[in-house]
């Protein structure tokens, strides 16, 4: 019988994650069918039952209802407790499971590119819902430190305070944006500039060894004055794909590698 899967979001045509599970199903020889469901902003929840309801066995969710799918689960992961947001659901026992894949994807992207983790020294620009999914799994990966960058101080500040009790590994700490200097393994663009098409200016006083965008698709200035740099960078359908082989082994049972499928880009 022919497995469910689905993602819901709204709007959700543009969404690519049909194509990434279907290409994992015939890597795997499951059988299985995934569908895109566009849910009303304000229908979130019962269309999530519905799905259930009808026998589907695993859900991912897009913009806007990550922050609602957390609110829904029954049971959460500790990355998803970290996030605040589910992006994969399950049942189980008859209860619904939320975790949140996009760290791990990144994490699983990075190093796919072969660049190091372990005790590096990490930029995160952003404080939003971005920089929280992928906080906890950095750690978890062997980052020694992890500065956040934000145009507000003080939501930086309670972004650490939020996410602290669960991590002990790595060392937290916050700095304005605007303020951005030292040197750094790796920074990573987790603001929305590139998707609004804003200008993020990369101040000389700044180092750094890779540059990593975790939005893809859209012309990056992030990206490009990276490049102009030498730096090795990266846009974000790697995390993309890492994120989908995450939920599809929670689903499924079987990690694949990530590599296999880079070139679906």
């Amino acid at each position: 019988m022919t497995r469910q899967f689905a993602v819901v979001g709204n709007p959700i045509e543009h969404s690519r994650s049909p194509e990434l599970h279907h290409a994992f199903a015939k890597a795997t020889g499951i059988d299985l069918h995934y569908s895109k469901r566009l849910a009303p902003l304000d229908g979130f929840a019962s269309n999530v039952q519905e799905f259930f309801s009808q026998g589907g066995i695993g859900l991912n969710v897009t913009v806007p209802f990550k922050e609602q799918a957390y609110q829904l689960c029954d049971v959460l992961t500790p990355r998803a407790q970290v996030a605040r947001a589910v992006n994969t659901l399950w049942q189980q026992d008859g209860k619904l499971h939320g975790d949140n894949t996009d760290g791990q994807g990144l994490v699983d992207a990075i190093n796919a590119l072969g660049w190091p983790l372990q005790q590096a020294k990490i930029l995160i620009l952003g404080a939003g819902g971005a920089t929280r999914g992928v906080i906890l799994p950095l750690a978890q990966a062997g980052a020694g430190q992890i500065v956040i960058a934000n145009r507000t101080l003080s939501r930086a500040q309670q972004l650490i305070a939020d996410v602290q009790p669960f991590i002990n590994t790595a060392h937290l700490s916050a700095i304005i944006l605007d303020h951005l200097s030292g040197q750094f393994d790796l920074i990573i663009n987790a603001t929305s500039a590139s998707l609004s098409g804003e200008a993020l200016q990369l101040p000389p006083a700044l180092q750094f060894q890779y540059a990593y965008e975790m939005a893809y698709g859209k012309p990056s200035s992030f990206l490009d004055q990276a490049t102009e740099r030498g730096v090795p960078t990266s846009d974000g359908f790697s995390m993309l794909v890492g994120q989908a082989i995450e939920a599809f082994a929670i689903w499924n049972g079987v990690k694949l590698a990530l590599s296999d499928f880079l070139s679906l880009k």
